[in-house]
């Protein structure tokens, strides 16, 4: 179906609601316009969808959002016979739109006659997966967009286990939604008498309290956090992790813990950031100035549905960030030297990362014989593997995470959590404080140990219609003329993962391993209009390796040109 045609059909749709027609009769005009909102459906990816909002195809709007939950809907009925009075809960974050979405996706999933649990205000995205385990749901729904600005909004998809959709399971999954395309379907018709049946219902703090207990349980230095004196800046970004990580901080032991009043409440525009990504070191500077004041060991950030961290600790009188690659194998090392300290090492203990985060965590691993296991980006291969074991008792799950700042101490979710590493990031740092060492000490001694590893990397935007096919052909070039050297080194290796690699679902992804043991990879992301690009090295000294990791970056972007 051409744009225009497809344009015409929402336009004059019954369904469609007078807001969201005047929207679609001012771009009448607009050519372009109509194109980039209607060239396309947006795809319900293997995460759900995420995207800009408004009226289209294209966009987020309460339509695209009934489309979603209701092939969610349809492949519950049609493939868990106990699905139904299961139930999905539903969460939504602090975004624009974010409340009446999660509601539109609540309605239209009573409607199908599914007990929804719909939670009555914002929660973050690992409370969402913990939930969903917590109540026994057969699936459950957060309305967010993570760090994305402040357009953007999305819908992820989570199964019985807590965790996001795993493949084949999504690919299911989204055929029963992309079959949908009548518009007439999209109408909701939930009653009276479906919700006096108690088909739609709130949660109660209980979950809350369940949650607050499975995060505090995995302290493992109370003494430290009692004796230390931490004094801790922490800023939500605007999002959903304030009550949950300020509650949580408070319940461990942690007394001195300020936060930049004008980032404390929820605020859909982000207003003092441009961009609500701890990644970016600018979305730190409130955090900056109150913890020079503050006399701050410790700032650490949370993204708005707060399943991201990013920190900055105090060190030879500046504050110095750390990147998500540094925060993982520091918690990875201390977890694992914290069981064998205490003698609690569970039986066959793992470790879970990414194939674009840093061959570092591996040597911790092994060192301390722990098995470690790879997986494609996207948490949800992470909780896959818990899940797994969680049946097979092959391995016990320690720690896992991802390089763009998720992470995960614990099997009580299936997902990364910002509130449970905020607690295990501010415990370490109470924990080295108390030895007179700074987190930045201690990532020193891990590289002094294990060698200089250097991990990298950057993003190349393309937006738009146009971005994407710019993408889509950066790829396939790749494929079709593999570079044999980068800057005089030889390519050793070439992964390509998109028909599946070592036992891993496919995925649009070139791994290069080179002669001097540096590797790089590339792939488009699942989530922004880019292209990213990873790559990690191991150097002669910190300075020998940073530089050498960047001058890695610029070949490989050279080539990509």
């Amino acid at each position: 179906m051409e744009f225009m045609e497809k344009y015409g059909i929402w336009r004059d749709s019954k369904i469609i609601d007078e807001a969201t027609r005047a929207e679609l009769l001012g771009i009448a005009d607009d050519s372009g316009e109509i194109q980039e909102r209607f060239y396309r459906d947006l795809e319900f990816g293997t995460g759900g969808l995420r995207g800009i909002m408004g009226a289209g195809t294209n966009r987020m709007n309460v339509y695209t959002i009934r489309r979603a939950a209701l092939g969610l809907a349809e492949y519950i009925l049609a493939n868990e016979p106990r699905g139904r009075q299961m139930g999905v809960v539903i969460a939504h974050d602090s975004r624009r739109n974010s409340p009446l979405f999660a509601l539109e996706a609540a309605l239209t999933m009573v409607s199908a006659g599914i007990r929804v649990y719909l939670f009555d205000s914002l929660r973050p995205t690992p409370v969402l997966s913990f939930a969903v385990r917590h109540l026994g749901c057969t699936a459950g729904v957060v309305i967010t967009a993570s760090h994305n600005p402040p357009e953007y909004n999305g819908f992820k998809a989570y199964w019985a286990d807590g965790g996001q959709i795993p493949y084949p399971r999504d690919e299911e999954v989204i055929g029963y939604v992309n079959r949908i395309n009548d518009m007439s379907r999209l109408a909701i018709s939930a009653n009276d008498a479906a919700l006096a049946g108690g088909l739609l219902i709130t949660p109660d703090e209980s979950v809350d309290e369940a949650y607050y207990s499975a995060v505090l349980a995995r302290k493992r230095d109370q003494a430290a956090i009692d004796s230390a004196g931490l004094k801790i800046v922490y800023t939500p970004l605007h999002g959903a992790g304030n009550i949950p990580t300020r509650t949580v901080l408070a319940r461990a032991g942690f007394a001195d813990v300020f936060v930049p009043e004008a980032q404390a409440d929820p605020d859909p525009d982000f207003t003092t950031v441009s961009y609500p990504n701890p990644e970016d070191p600018k979305a730190f500077a409130l955090g900056l100035a109150l913890g020079a004041k503050m006399g701050a060991d410790i700032i650490i950030a949370n993204d708005p549905d707060a399943d991201r961290v990013g920190a900055m600790a105090a060190h030879n009188g500046e504050f110095v960030g750390l990147t998500g690659n540094e925060l993982g194998v520091l918690m990875t090392h201390y977890l694992l030297n914290r069981h064998k300290e205490q003698g609690d090492m569970p039986e066959n203990p793992a470790i879970v990362s990414t194939i674009v985060s840093t061959n570092l965590t591996r040597a911790i691993a092994e060192d301390f014989g722990a098995a470690y296991f790879e997986v494609l980006t996207g948490f949800k291969y992470i909780g896959e593997k818990m899940t797994n074991w969680e049946q097979t008792k092959e391995h016990s799950y320690v720690f896992g995470f991802e390089e763009s700042i998720g992470f995960l101490p614990g099997d009580y979710a299936r997902d990364k959590d910002a509130v449970a590493a905020s607690l295990l990031i501010c415990e370490m740092a109470a924990h080295y404080k108390a030895q007179g060492l700074t987190l930045i000490d201690a990532m020193n001694k891990l590289l002094e140990k294990y060698g200089y590893h250097y991990d990298y990397n950057i993003s190349i935007t393309k937006t738009g219609m146009e971005g994407a096919a710019q993408i889509r052909h950066i790829m396939e070039d790749l494929r079709k003329n593999p570079p044999a050297d980068i800057g005089g080194i030889s390519v050793a290796a070439v992964r390509d993962y998109r028909p599946g690699y070592g036992g891993l679902p496919p995925s649009d992804v070139l791994y290069y391993e080179l002669a001097d043991n540096s590797w790089f990879c590339i792939r488009p992301s699942g989530t922004e209009p880019k292209i990213k690009i990873y790559c990690g090295v191991i150097g002669e000294n910190p300075t020998h390796a940073a530089q050498k990791a960047r001058d890695l970056a610029d070949l490989i972007v050279s080539v990509i040109n």
